[in-house]
């Protein structure tokens, strides 16, 4: 109800300006919010992290205290469990190892480039990890078998005493204000020093007190431990060494071939283990190894052991993995450093809690005293025989501690000081990780020194593991933040609806707003520009025959304003009209002050469609941009010192945002210069955008990344699209994403890096110009997939985001959806085929594909290929179904629907094939649904699903289900795929047949126009021909229709007395200026200018209520001197001598520039825009001006007060004058700015805030501003002239070539066409002889299971082998390709939480002094003032 009386509100205000306030406000316009439930989700996902950590932490650690317990010599269970509990241990050691093994080949043979080691660093890392696994392997097989648990628990703290020691030397050589901190690892150093002499002093006790099970030579194994922690404190040597700036570079190189040291020192660290077990337990241990024992072990013992095993194991890898999702969730001191911290304390607190509940069960009555109740145990635990041996082994080994002491249990509180002391100095050792700042989203590799976890010491080595120093990307060491990043929003548009138009529009200004003012910071560190490439933008009047935008631009105009109005409730401020070598451009201002530019192309001066459009923003923005940005140009002289120059009128520094966003480019490099290709129709919404910047920037060899795509519109083939887009994105390209890369971006979203497409036979290759008939395919056909084949081909990895969610129109009508398929089909095999065929060169370039990876896009194109035999056999399986036929004959039946539709398609025209093949799909979906019902009473009256078919039927459908509940915002896409299983046939079996007969048509199929509507109809010509008379060519049509009018309007031209009418010229039909040379007619241009004087404003000199669009006559015959042509403060006369301009030296001697001839668009484009000055609009725009301008200072009394009392002004001057929808001129203009100027001085003066006083005028000024018609710089229209000679100049091709291609595609398609009959039906043959050679001869016999008891019911069901094995491979393929998505749903739901938990709107920052004529930061902005510069 608030919504609507704020609409309201806003409504009424509109209404009181103007009889027309009714406006579009399209959806997402509202302004967005963090929404509180995704607050409380990240609260929680943080909170079940948290626990999870600590829960299987504490399980790890226990487990593997229990085993050493267990495995004790002073244990009551026999020697043979000792041994086999010590294998165990040894096993839990080594599995690490064994993983990181695992993982480094994997990396070292399918994804890194192998690079030579440094042998010297080979050696010296070998000879640590070899200490390393002798002082673990000698700590935990020999020594803690020999502690108390306590003990054991206590001194795994003491491996953190090197690390210290390493820090106190980091630390030291630094001088700076944080040389405090060293206090940290001394006290560290000082607690576990001071933890080891208590550890000697208790078991000097001990000994001494003669405590149960202690002897002398305990003595030895304290030295041992100690000694053996010292050397696993090795471990994470690497770690203070990679903070120091100092030393980090020496172990630069190790980067390149860490991988290949993990392989040698895993299995390097195996054997040592290895050899610690055997040698002290065959050679020197007192009770040696028996390998008999482990073949007769007791089965409770084993499972036992087995276990506790498998928990530690487990637990241990569970633990290090949520610990990594607990740092990149953002969570890293609640879920990771709290938990992982007092993992010792909580474990040591479980273990207390279990012995006391053990000793309630025991009859405890007549002990008193804890050393009695140790020495009766024995007794007790006799009389108790329901006690489990583990407890029974925990409650001996605390009897061993000096609790148990006959004199005294104060020296008890010597052990649990050691614990006190070895916990103390594990947290000062790593203060560090609470303080630690991680980005959005981190690699491991970043976050962690080593790459997996220490088995036996799971908590320290989590917190010793994470980096002191978390390396930034792209080698941003020093850095908290991320690096700038520059956004081109690049949209590519071919005759796209107003609503089509309306949703890019919109998202791009959400995106606007979410950036917020390009001088302010944003929490996402980055810069963007709008970019629209517009096909097709121009054609040619009937009447006049003149060049003007054609209705789809006037669309995008109107959209611009009406979006422009909804999110800032005014028109444009600020807009530019160029003429360009390409056609023209369109500037505008977004409300937030971030640019949009609106490029129009004329397909006679350039090429047009997708790929070229994409070929000129890359040239524009990656190669121009890119060396301007090298080479700034020197400051000139502005033409419109409005708006464009460094110093404006009023003194104050600022430039235009496009300027500011190129000198920014200058610091930014290639790698973060990103290109966000959009179509023309896609909505999206900002953290989209950044989810899929989030890839690129972590991620140095990611080139491309894309979002889930969600097909819209109505109707039965946007339902199939929806299920079918939802299926791809769901398992196939997560199946991509995960086992190698994404084979295609999809141009409708998808980013780009700007340094992988100015990569070597990338950008360069993209501009290749199709001349056989299989380029045609493989370029034009569907560019996106072969701009990503370049990409990979390159070893660059395009990822997919599943979070970045954009929606893009789908083809509604059958027709449309097939003649698109027709175009991505053909095009999509070529390039996998290209792809496939180049595999060895791009696996070894590209480390994201391996052997593997290819062999599985080999396996799913040879699915494809198979695809209408398949469809052709359901369809049989069908028809076997539901009329009992027999399966040869259903066979047989079902292959002569495809077959003639083959032959149709080959003979007739394409509109009539897609009309047969929609009603084969209607036909094919009644018998589809059918067999879906027959299968299903199948199963019914066998009484078992226990079938191929039934399994097959039932286990997908629990898969899709599973899926779509794991995308629980896409959960309602699985109503639509009882709409996709009947559409199969039609998807994979005529639409297949479709696009391969018709390979040969290479027209785009959708989105075209009649041509009708741009040119005339040459019907009944009687003359045609071209003259010259005087200075002027014209072009004389005679026809039968329209002859008589023709010569009079050649006699109204030339006049009654022979002498040309300047004035009607224009309007004449036989006068084509566009073909006219400069030079061949001198008086043209005064001539060209005189029309422009008049069509420019539209309008002569109007009354109240004169509307602006009230007729074309209107605007064609105003003659008025004094209309106003030029933008607002603009000097239109050369010899305007300005003393403050001479001055100025910036604003000196301006060379004198002679205007060249606006094109006949330009006027109407204009006069478009000039609707910003009429009253009603002025009024509304100076309202919210002002209250932009205002919006920081904190004053909101004096800003009401201002735009009251301005309103009343504008009022006052303009209210009598003119009609609410009349455009004001230029006097008018300039009398109603003295006017305000005054009245907001007086106001200011009032309110003693004359501070805001060039603020408050400089509003007044971008209020009053007209559109303005500006010239390309002379330096860019060289590029853009060369750029069309050389890659985008029209496509001119023979009569010759054209019909050569054509053959050629004729015969490609032929030869593919063959190849797919063939193969299919080879397929079809084979299963048919084997359905007619009988199931009892060849076949494959499967029992028949009751589904209710699982029991065999006797029965055989006969499978063909032929069938069973591609339903098997499908399965199969299906069951990896769900594994995948599991494992890429988690990672998503990692990012999503991650970028919720920093997602942050912009801060806000308070504008400099305006009384001070500042000159920006030199450094920061890139752009260096000279003196030299301002002598130009």
């Amino acid at each position: 109800m608030e919504e609507l009386k704020h609409r309201g509100h806003k409504r009424e205000g509109r209404h009181r300006d103007t009889w027309d306030p009714f406006q579009l406000n399209p959806i997402g316009a509202e302004k967005e919010q963090k929404r509180r439930c995704f607050q409380l989700a990240q609260h929680l996902v943080a909170v079940i992290v948290g626990l999870l950590v600590l829960t299987s932490a504490v399980l790890s650690k226990g487990s593997l205290l229990i085993m050493s317990t267990l495995s004790s010599p002073s244990a009551l269970a026999p020697q043979k469990e000792k041994q086999y509990y010590i294998l165990l241990l040894t096993v839990s050691l080594v599995v690490p190892n064994f993983l990181v093994f695992l993982k480094s080949l994997w990396k070292c043979v399918f994804k890194s480039v192998f690079h030579t080691p440094n042998m010297k660093m080979m050696g010296m890392i070998c000879l640590i990890e070899s200490l390393v696994a002798l002082g673990t392997g000698v700590l935990v097989l020999i020594v803690m078998p020999q502690f108390d648990v306590l003990t054991n628990l206590f001194i795994s703290g003491g491996v953190s005493f090197v690390s210290s020691l390493l820090q106190i030397g980091f630390r030291l050589q630094f001088r700076s204000q944080e040389n405090w901190k060293i206090i940290f690892p001394i006290c560290s150093v000082f607690l576990i020093l001071t933890g080891y002499s208590l550890l000697g002093l208790d078991y000097y006790v001990r000994v001494t007190s003669y405590v149960s099970d202690q002897k002398g030579e305990s003595y030895w194994y304290v030295g041992i431990a100690i000694l053996s922690s010292i050397l696993v404190s090795l471990n994470w040597w690497e770690n203070p060494f990679q903070a120091s700036n100092k030393i980090e570079h020496l172990l630069a190189d190790l980067d390149t071939y860490r991988d290949f040291v993990f392989i040698i020192s895993s299995l390097l660290r195996i054997f040592v283990v290895g050899a610690v077990w055997a040698l002290y337990y065959s050679f020197i241990a007192t009770d040696k190894i028996v390998w008999e024992d482990f073949k007769n072990l007791p089965d409770e013992m084993r499972n036992q052991g087995l276990s506790l095993f498998a928990l530690q194991v487990i637990c241990s890898a569970l633990c290090h993995w949520f610990g990594v999702v607990a740092c990149k969730i953002h969570a890293v001191r609640m879920s990771f450093a709290l938990p992982v911290c007092f993992t010792g304390p909580a474990t040591l607190m479980l273990g207390l809690i279990l012995f006391i509940v053990q000793t309630k069960t025991l009859d405890t009555s007549e002990i008193h005293g804890f050393t009695q109740f140790c020495s009766s145990l024995p007794t007790l635990l006799d009389k108790d025989r329901n006690a489990t041996h583990v407890l029974i082994e925990v409650s001996r080994s605390i009897c061993r501690t000096s609790l148990n002491n006959r004199y005294a249990t104060w020296p008890f509180s010597m052990l649990a000081l050691e614990g006190v002391c070895m916990w103390l100095g594990l947290l000062a050792a790593t203060r560090y990780v609470w303080k630690i700042k991680v980005q959005r989203i981190e690699r491991t590799s970043q976050l962690f020194v080593r790459r997996l976890y220490e088995a036996a010491f799971i908590d320290q080595s989590l917190l010793l593991n994470t980096k002191m120093k978390v390396v930034r990307a792209l080698n941003q060491d020093s850095k908290d933040e991320a690096e700038n990043c520059m956004i081109y929003l690049c949209a590519t548009m071919w005759h796209e609806t107003y609503d089509e138009m309306l949703k890019i529009l919109t998202s791009m200004f959400r995106f606007d707003r979410y950036r917020g003012d390009p001088k302010e910071e944003h929490n996402d560190c980055f810069d963007f520009e709008c970019h629209i490439f517009v096909d097709d933008a121009y054609m040619k009047d009937k009447d006049t025959d003149k060049r003007l935008v054609n209705d789809y631009v006037n669309d995008l105009i109107h959209v611009v304003i009406e979006v422009y109005r909804v999110f800032t409730n005014k028109e444009p401020d600020e807009v530019s009209i160029i003429e360009t070598p390409y056609g023209g451009r369109l500037i505008f201002v977004m409300p937030e002050g971030n640019m949009l530019y609106v490029h129009l192309k004329d397909k006679t001066l350039i090429r047009n469609k997708k790929r070229w459009s994409q070929i000129m923003y890359m040239y524009y923005l990656l190669g121009w941009k890119g060396y301007i940005v090298k080479n700034p140009p020197k400051i000139t002289r502005q033409n419109n010192i409005c708006r464009s120059s460094l110093i404006s009128l009023d003194g104050e520094s600022y430039l235009l945002p496009n300027e500011t966003n190129d000198s920014k480019r200058r610091h930014i490099s290639d790698d973060n210069t990103y290109i966000l290709a959009l179509d023309g129709d896609t909505d999206f919404r900002p953290e989209a955008v950044m989810l899929l910047v989030d890839r690129l920037r972590m991620y140095e060899n990611v080139g491309a990344a894309c979002g889930r795509i969600h097909p819209t519109g109505m109707g039965p083939m946007v339902w199939y699209q929806k299920f079918e887009y939802a299926v791809g994105h769901w398992l196939q390209k997560t199946a991509e994403h995960v086992f190698g890369s994404v084979l295609c971006s999809p141009g409708c979203f998808s980013l780009f890096r700007g340094s992988a497409l100015m990569d070597d036979n990338i950008l360069k290759r993209y501009t290749t110009k199709a001349t056989r008939g299989s380029e045609y395919v493989q370029y034009d056909q569907g560019e996106d997939r072969w701009l990503c084949t370049l990409l990979l081909q390159q070893g660059w990895r395009v990822e997919y985001n599943a979070a970045s969610d954009a929606y893009t129109n789908s083809p509604q009508e059958f027709a449309e959806f097939y003649n698109q398929r027709r175009r991505w089909g053909p095009s999509t095999l070529a390039n996998t085929l290209d792809l496939l065929h180049s595999g060895k060169e791009t696996v070894k370039k590209n480390t994201s594909i391996s052997g593997i990876y290819i062999f599985y896009q080999i396996f799913t194109v040879g699915s494809s290929i198979l695809g209408p035999a398949s469809v052709t056999l359901m369809v049989a399986g069908a028809f076997q179904f539901v009329f009992k036929i027999e399966g040869t004959l259903s066979i047989i039946i079902s292959s002569i629907p495809p077959v003639i539709y083959m032959i149709l398609c080959f003979t007739t025209k394409p509109n009539f094939q897609i009309t047969v093949a929609a009603i084969l799909s209607i036909l094919y979906a009644f018998l589809m649904t059918a067999s879906f019902f027959s299968i299903i009473g199948d199963m019914v009256q066998q009484g078992t699903f226990v079938t191929p078919t039934g399994i097959f039927l039932i286990s997908m459908t629990i898969m899709y289900l599973v899926t779509a509940i794991l995308h629980p915002q896409e959960f309602s896409m699985i109503i639509y795929g009882l709409m996709y299983f009947i559409c199969i046939p039609s998807g994979y079996l005529l639409l297949t047949i479709y696009s391969l007969v018709n390979m040969h048509i290479v027209s785009w199929g959708t989105r075209e126009s009649s041509k009708a509507k741009e040119t005339q109809k040459r019907v009944g010509v009687l003359c045609d021909r071209t003259c010259k008379l005087c200075c002027w060519d014209m072009t004389c049509q005679v026809t039968q229709e329209t002859e008589s009018l023709l010569l009079q309007q050649i006699q109204h031209a030339v006049g009654p007395n022979g002498q040309p009418a300047a004035a009607a010229a224009p309007a004449t039909q036989g006068v084509n200026n566009a073909n006219v040379p400069q030079n061949s007619r001198p008086d043209a241009q005064h001539l060209e200018m005189a029309e422009l004087k008049t069509t420019e404003t539209g309008q002569t000199s109007k009354g109240p209520g004169r509307d602006l669009d009230d007729s074309g006559s209107e605007r064609s015959h105003s003659t008025d001197s004094d209309a106003r042509t030029e933008p607002l403060f603009e000097n239109e006369d050369d010899d305007f001598d300005d003393d403050d301009d001479m001055d100025d030296p910036i604003m000196d001697d301006k060379e004198d520039l002679v205007a060249e001839p606006e094109s006949d668009w330009v006027g109407p484009v204009k006069t478009e825009f000039l609707k910003k000055l009429t009253y009603c609009n002025l009024k509304r725009n100076l309202q919210e001006q002002i209250r932009y301008t205002l919006r920081n200072k904190n004053q909101d009394d004096v800003c009401e007060d201002l735009v009251m009392n301005l309103t009343d002004v504008v009022n006052a001057e303009l209210s009598a004058k003119v009609g609410p929808e009349d455009v004001l001129e230029e006097s008018q203009l300039e009398e109603l700015q003295l006017a305000l100027n005054e009245a907001a001085r007086r106001i200011l003066k009032t309110n003693r805030m004359e501070r805001l006083d060039k603020r408050v005028k400089r509003a007044i000024e971008r209020t009053l501003l007209a559109p303005q018609v500006e010239q390309l710089p002379e330096d860019e229209r060289d590029f853009w002239v060369k750029l069309l000679e050389r890659y985008l100049a029209p496509i001119v091709d023979t009569k010759a070539h054209l019909d050569e291609v054509v053959q050629e595609l004729k015969a490609l398609r032929n030869r593919a066409v063959f190849l797919y009959f063939m193969l299919n039906l080879l397929w079809i043959v084979a299963t048919f002889f084997l359905q007619a050679i009988g199931t009892d001869v060849i076949s494959i016999k499967i029992p028949k299971v009751d589904p209710i008891n699982g029991s065999w019911t006797g029965e055989y069901m006969m499978v063909e082998p032929l069938s069973l094995m591609f339903l098997l491979s499908f399965a199969v393929l299906l069951i990896v390709q769900f594994l995948a998505m599991l494992y890429h749903r988690v990672y998503t739901l990692i990012h999503v939480v991650s970028y919720r938990s920093t997602e942050k709107d912009y801060v806000e920052k308070e504008d400099e002094d305006p009384e001070a004529l500042i000159m920006e930061n030199i450094v920061a902005n890139g752009l260096m003032v000279t003196s030299e510069d301002c002598l130009q």
